[in-house]
């Protein structure tokens, strides 16, 4: 039993003795350790508050790293009575032999190993003991330290243990397993890989002794739990032993026969089975046909075809529905590697025939998790059929008589099973997108798009196989639909899931069918869901159908690209749903219009057969009346979307015209308000005109997105009046900001105030992004900008900084290239550093201006890099201050995006000779301190490739004597031998528990490996797993010289791929036999 916790009420007793530092006598090792004082600094840990907690924490923490703490770890166990002062024991003994071990001398290791073994089998029939489950880790933990190289007997030994008795071979199963994980499964980036190649050829050589054991526990043991943990152990050993011991053995029926039907075994073995069913090797194929009729045979026993498996899951224990989800997972393996071994055999056919009823059966499980398995096989299946012969017939196989001459033999093989598919394809079809309306920063409501990618990865995979399951047979499929439809229409099926799956499932085949045969079913389909919105009362049944309507015409536009007075129809009854105020219509209505509008954008500005003008002009010049009803962000979106219709007009007259129709009512509010202004400034301070500005702006953003560069003729009649606006309104806040300190900044006029000021800039940068004319943008309108904005950016305290100033300067900066390279020291002046200052306290404030303010520095990097030579030493450190500081930052883009910078950087000083070897001399060393930092940092592990890259490229630049200049002025050696050393003590005073042999090796591979980045990679993991535990003297198991031998291997590849190609190498490193 537990000792019974101490009351609450003693607790400050106790942390008063404590406070009294009688705690600390725990950390005096002159001492006898007083396991009554530990027990209750522990008890204090887990049920202590406050300081109390916190003190207990820091005595146990100080114990546990305590170099001898070790010691004590079995007076502890013995005499405690508390399980967590064991557990914490435990720990303790686990740390030491993580990272101290080699240090340890070698009588104490063996005798800490033998403590332990001791300890396994004395507890080991005590389940409820807290070291039974801890135990087998510790011993693993001691075990991948020393075998093979000082327990080379371990195999052999656990195996001998194991038949002296069950509990313990119980025990030892744990630790097979364990072992086999780590060696098998997760050792990339835990042990270094010439290490885990070692621990794998072991782990093979003594194979057998492993699998006698597995054998003899499977054929004689009465133990259930034993039984049960030799399973998992076999689990594991499946996908990496030799593949005889498989298929040459009993093990396939043992499995099947003694195991299969057994309800606590039947969830594992499944799963072995499921392995060996995974191996895909030619010469076992009687084995494989075994395996599969046995399993079958079994199967039918157990889960009679009749079964109703939806009903049996949804009904089932835990156990039970894991079975159904191991069952489809062996199906679906079994038939994606092996099921044309089995369609060859005539014999075999009604046994294919009942796996395929099972994979049906459990394809209609409601659990999406085992929807997927089959989907997966459905989709394999679906796809093969095709691309054997795509083109091979289009009538229906089905319809036609089931010999059709012009049917492949396979394809007819699965018809009557791929019927079944369909319909449960389109019963089940997933939802294309999600659509929810949010509030933004600015507090506006607006749309987002909810990415729910697990439901879209579904529709697109569901997509998928019914687009091939129409190929093989569209009329079938076109079956299937024109009944769910019709049942729709008649009530048998009605209901709002029932006719959006249909919809979602009719959209999802757009393409997949002959035109002809698309129009016909199309016709049918729009007439039957127009009669169904008729006949249907309620709001909300019209709403359900509307929005189907649109989702499918909206999926196919090659139907209304080819049919005018369609197209046109589809429109206006979209116009008609804009008015409608249900929930979601008028959203659906607008989505669907500018789905249109991009795909058949050409057909609305020409005159149409039997039209009089093209349908352009017919909507702008109703545009007030169609509009009226929408919300201003559904506006938004219809404006984009008329705008893609003007920007398909290729005559620029004509499309100056519509430009300016298209923007009237906009401007006509736009020029009243700026009329007031100019009269009264103080209306920019009236909230309902700064809301009406921001609409304005975000319509003519819309509209610019669609419109691309003609956009151009309304940007400049607008642009020096809204570069006013913007001045005006920044006064404003910086006003409002020193009257009333900076939470006014969340007002709503102020938020309202800082909309129309980045809706400006997302305009302007829109624009520019889209623009055709480097020239123009640079002469006309790119000065007012830097006018209004830089210098506000820079007298603005922090919170009104807009980080859009930021991304319109990266924009402008990416558009013009070399054009702009003048302005970049006025640019930098005015934004750079004051928003240095601004994120380099810390990485979590400013999160947007962070973001943008390095897309900033990655521009000018990559287009106007000689600006970046002109400025000032001190800012030109400033930058590369920066650009570390930006691959250090916990925030995963913007270190990725200062790892790019640092990158791009050094390349392109390697181009600019004169600036090259000073840039070099100053800076080289520091960059790779930095890099280091940051590739020895766990939290940074996801750059690794990028900090290979980068490592690789300086190495090769030192090897390759693209340094002339020298990097240690105070003792001129050569460049390389000085950055060997001085890579070496970097490592040396980082960890300097790392042995001088380890760091040789390392410094050694950074120079051979630097041509090959993936093994570069690999080079600095190993590392990485060297760092995290002490070597001592013994290095053996890094096996460095193996690695120093294959490095310079490497290092001579390199030289003779070099050699191979005329003037690669430097003259001078060519040998003297190559010269004659």
């Amino acid at each position: 039993m537990f000792p019974p916790c101490p009351p609450q009420s003693s607790m400050p007793a106790i942390m008063t003795m404590l406070a009294d530092h009688a705690a600390r006598q725990l950390l005096d090792f002159n001492q006898k350790l007083d396991i009554n004082l530990l027990d209750n600094v522990v008890n204090c840990l887990y049920h202590g508050v406050g300081p109390q907690q916190r003190m207990a924490q820091e005595v146990l923490t100080h114990l546990k790293e305590h170099p001898d703490a070790w010691t004590r770890v079995d007076t502890i166990l013995e005499f405690s009575q508390n399980m967590n002062t064991k557990y914490y024991a435990l720990q303790i003994l686990e740390t030491v032999i993580k990272t101290r071990w080699k240090i340890l001398p070698r009588n104490q290791c063996e005798g800490i190993k033998k403590y332990v073994v001791g300890l396994i089998i004395k507890t080991s029939s005590d389940a409820a003991n807290v070291e039974v489950s801890e135990l087998p880790l510790i011993l693993f933990t001691i075990l991948k330290q020393e075998w093979p190289k000082h327990w080379p007997t371990f195999i052999s030994d656990i195996v001998g243990a194991s038949r002296t008795s069950e509990s313990l071979c119980q025990n030892n199963m744990i630790i097979l397993k364990l072992l086999s994980e780590e060696v098998f499964d997760f050792s990339s980036g835990q042990m270094t890989q010439v290490k885990a190649k070692h621990l794998k050829d072991s782990m093979c050589n003594e194979f057998s002794q492993i699998f006698q054991l597995c054998q003899f526990v499977m054929e004689n043991s009465q133990n259930a739990p034993l039984v049960h943990a030799t399973l998992e152990t076999l689990l594991r050993f499946l996908n990496w032993i030799p593949l005889g011991y498989i298929f040459e053995t009993k093990l396939i029926s043992t499995l099947v026969y003694k195991f299969l039907n057994v309800p606590m075994f039947r969830n594992v073995t499944l799963k072995c089975l499921t392995e060996i069913a995974g191996v895909s090797v030619s010469q076992y194929e009687e084995q494989f046909v075994s395996l599969f009729t046995l399993t079958m045979m079994q199967l039918k026993q157990m889960l009679p075809l009749n079964t109703n498996i939806r009903l049996a899951y949804a009904n089932g224990k835990d156990d039970e529905q894991n079975f159904i989800q191991n069952l489809s997972l062996f199906l679906c393996t079994f038939l994606k590697e092996h099921g044309q071994l089995i369609e060859k055999r005539l014999n075999l056919r009604e046994t294919l025939m009942e796996a395929l009823h099972y994979m049906l059966l459990v394809s209609e499980v409601e659990e999406t998790e085992i929807f997927k398995i089959c989907l997966e096989y459905w989709n394999h299946l679906a796809a093969e059929l095709y691309r054997e012969s795509p083109f091979s017939t289009s009538t229906s196989p089905l319809l036609s008589g089931s010999q059709h001459f012009d049917v492949p033999p396979r394809r007819q093989l699965y018809l009557p099973v791929l019927s079944k598919v369909r319909l449960l394809m389109v019963s089940r079809m997933a939802k294309p997108e999600e659509v929810l309306v949010v509030e933004n920063d600015q507090g506006e409501v607006v749309r987002e798009f909810m990415k729910d990618t697990d439901s879209i990865n579904l529709y697109k995979n569901m997509r998928e196989t019914l687009v091939y399951l129409t190929h093989l047979d569209y009329a079938d499929t076109e079956r299937i639909m024109t009944e769910k439809l019709h049942n729709q229409v008649n009530g048998t099926e009605w209901s709002w899931k029932n006719l959006n799956t249909l919809c979602w499932a009719i959209g999802s085949i757009s393409g997949a069918m002959h035109e002809e045969d698309e129009k016909r079913f199309l016709v049918t389909v729009i007439k039957d869901l127009l009669g169904l919105c008729e006949q249907k009362r309620g709001k909300d049944n019209k709403a359900i159908i509307a929005s189907n309507i649109m989702y499918i015409v909206g999926q196919y536009p090659r139907f209304l690209r080819a049919h005018w007075k369609f197209l046109k129809t589809v429109v206006n009854k979209l116009f008609e749903f804009m008015h409608e105020t249900h929930d979601g219509v008028q959203d659906m209505a607008c989505d669907t219009f500018i789905k249109i509008a991009q795909k058949c954008r050409r057909h609305f500005v020409q005159v149409q057969v039997g039209e009089v003008m093209p349908f352009i002009d017919e909507i702008l010049n109703n545009i007030n009346t169609i509009i009226c009803d929408l919300q201003p962000q559904q506006v938004h979106t219809f404006y984009e979307a008329v705008g893609y219709m003007i920007g398909a007009q290729t005559d620029q007259a004509v499309q100056e015209h519509l430009i300016e129709k298209y923007m009237l009512l906009p401007n006509q509010v736009w020029d009243s308000i700026i009329q007031q202004a100019t009269k009264n400034v103080d209306i920019l301070k009236d909230p309902e005109t700064v809301k009406q500005l921001g609409s304005i702006l975000k319509t003519n953003v819309r509209a610019c997105k669609a419109v691309g560069h003609p956009f151009v003729i309304q940007l400049g009649r607008i642009y020096l009046d809204m570069l006013n606006v913007y001045k005006c309104l920044s006064e404003n806040i910086s006003a409002a900001i020193q009257t009333n300190g900076e939470m006014v900044t969340k007002q709503p006029l102020i938020r309202s105030m800082r909309t129309v000021k980045r809706e400006t800039l997302k305009l302007i940068s829109g624009w520019v992004s889209r623009s055709n004319d480097p020239q123009m943008v640079g002469e006309n309108f790119v000065p007012p900008l830097l006018d209004a904005v830089l210098i506000d950016y820079q007298r603005n305290v922090p919170a009104a900084r807009e980080p859009e100033v930021l991304s319109t300067m990266a924009t402008i900066v990416n558009k013009l290239g070399g054009h702009i390279t003048g302005e970049i020291p006025q640019i930098f002046d005015a934004v750079f550093e004051c928003t240095l200052n601004m994120i380099n306290k810390d990485f979590e404030e400013y999160p947007e201006h962070r973001t943008h303010f390095f897309y900033l520095l990655q521009a000018v990097n990559s287009h106007c890099f000689p600006a970046f030579l002109a400025i000032p030493p001190a800012q030109f450190k400033l930058v590369l201050d920066s650009i570390i500081w930006a691959f250090k930052h916990t925030m995963r883009n913007v270190a990725d995006t200062g790892l790019q910078i640092l990158y791009t950087l050094l390349q392109n000083v390697a181009q600019e000779e004169a600036a090259a070897q000073s840039f070099y001399q100053t800076y080289f060393c520091d960059i790779l301190q930095h890099i280091f930092s940051v590739v020895t940092d766990t939290s940074h592990t996801a750059g690794l490739t990028m900090h290979a890259s980068i490592l690789a490229y300086m190495f090769n630049l030192v090897e390759e004597g693209k340094i002339s200049a020298t990097l240690n002025p105070s003792n001129p050696v050569s460049n390389q031998v000085f950055i060997q050393e001085y890579v070496a003590n970097l490592l040396k005073s980082a960890f300097p528990h790392l042995q001088d042999a380890q760091v040789k090796v390392f410094v050694t591979g950074l120079f051979s490996l630097n041509q090959d980045i993936p093994a570069f990679k690999e080079h600095l993991r190993d590392f990485l797993v060297q760092i995290k535990e002490f070597a001592g003297e013994d290095t053996s198991d890094l096996f460095l010289e193996e690695r120093e031998t294959s490095l310079r291997q490497a290092q001579e590849e390199k030289h003779k791929l070099q050699m191979s190609v005329p003037g690669i190498l430097n003259p001078h490193e060519i040998p003297e036999e190559m010269c004659d």
